[in-house]
C-alpha cells in the first residue's frame, strides 16, 4: 500500500516547475538589465589581469582561483550574448581578441616566475605554449574564412584553461599538498598546442584536397 499523500506528488511535480519559473524570471531580469556581453568579457579580462599579478607575487593558489573565475566569464559572455540577443559582430570580435590577450597575460607572468627561478627550459616552454596557443586559434579562424570548419584538435581553449588552472592551483607553495605541477602543466601545454596546430593544418589540407577532387571538371 502506498503511503504517499496526494500533496507529495504535487510537491514533487511543483518543484521542477518552480525552479523553471525562477530560472525564467532570472533570465528575463538579466535580459532587461543593462548588462551587456562586452561587460562580461571585460570582467573576464580584469580577472585574468588579477591572476597575472598574483602569479607575479607568487600567490599561486589565489592566481588559479582568479584565472578560473576570469575564464568562466569568457564562457558566459558568449552564452549570454546568444540568450539575450544583445550580441554584436564587434562583441564577438572583442571576445575572441580578449581571450588571446588574457591567456598571454597569465602565461607571461608564469614565464617571469620561471625566469626568476633560473628555469630556462620552462621559460622556453611557456614561449612555445603562447605562440602555438595563438596558432591554434589562428588556424581555426583562417580555415573558417576559407569556408572550412576547423574545430579539430586536443588543445581547445577549454582544455588549455583546465591544464593551466591545475598547474597554478598545484604550484609550489600554493597550499594544496607538496605537489609542483606548474612546470609540468606548461610542458603539457607546449606539446599539446604544437600538436593541435599541426592537426588543424593537416585537417584543412585534407578538406581542401577532398573538395578539389570532388569538384566537377570543366
Amino acid at each position: 500500500m502506498s503511503t504517499e499523500s496526494p500533496g507529495d506528488g504535487r510537491r514533487r511535480g511543483g518543484e521542477p516547475r518552480a525552479r523553471g519559473e525562477l530560472s525564467e524570471t532570472v533570465r528575463n531580469k538579466l535580459i532587461d538589465s543593462r548588462l551587456t556581453p562586452n561587460a562580461i568579457s571585460l570582467t573576464g579580462l580584469v580577472g585574468n589581469v588579477i591572476a597575472a599579478v598574483l602569479v607575479w607575487q607568487e600567490y599561486f593558489f589565489l592566481a588559479g582561483v582568479a584565472f578560473i573565475l576570469g575564464s568562466v566569464m569568457d564562457t558566459l559572455d558568449g552564452r549570454y550574448s546568444r540568450m539575450s540577443g544583445k550580441g554584436t559582430p564587434f562583441g564577438a570580435f572583442l571576445d575572441s581578441t580578449l581571450d588571446r590577450i588574457e591567456e598571454g597575460i597569465v602565461l607571461t607572468a608564469v614565464a617571469w616566475y620561471f625566469s626568476t627561478q633560473g628555469d630556462d627550459l620552462a621559460v622556453a616552454a611557456v614561449v612555445v605554449a603562447v605562440l602555438f596557443s595563438l596558432m591554434v586559434s589562428y588556424t581555426r579562424a583562417r580555415a573558417e574564412a576559407l569556408g572550412i570548419e576547423c574545430k579539430v584538435g586536443i588543445a581547445s581553449r577549454a582544455i588549455r584553461v583546465v591544464i593551466l588552472s591545475v598547474g597554478l592551483l598545484f604550484a609550489k607553495g600554493a597550499g594544496l599538498g607538496d605537489f609542483e605541477l606548474l612546470a609540468p602543466a606548461v610542458y603539457v601545454l607546449a606539446v599539446l598546442t604544437v600538436f593541435t596546430t599541426f592537426q588543424r593544418i593537416f585537417h584543412v589540407r585534407r578538406q581542401m584536397a577532398g573538395a578539389a577532387r570532388s569538384a566537377p571538371s570543366v
